[in-house]
């Protein structure tokens, strides 16, 4: 694996760290997405992701700084 803002080698505690934080980042993102699954089935919940506002919706509430 290579660092390529400096073109050369990760060192061994380099990959070390990398592989560290991409386990604790790849948990944390299974642990939300299973909360995102898990709910009342009697009032589900849904989530989308989308560059668009759904029908309904007034874009200037999602306007960021």
């Amino acid at each position: 694996m290579r660092n390529e803002r400096h073109d050369e080698r990760l060192s061994d505690e380099e990959l070390e760290l990398f592989l560290q934080f991409l386990h604790r980042f790849a948990n944390h993102d299974l642990d939300l997405y299973a909360l995102i699954q898990v709910g009342d089935p009697e009032h589900p919940a849904y989530v989308s992701f989308s560059r668009t506002p759904e029908a309904g919706i007034d874009p200037s509430a999602y306007r960021r700084p």
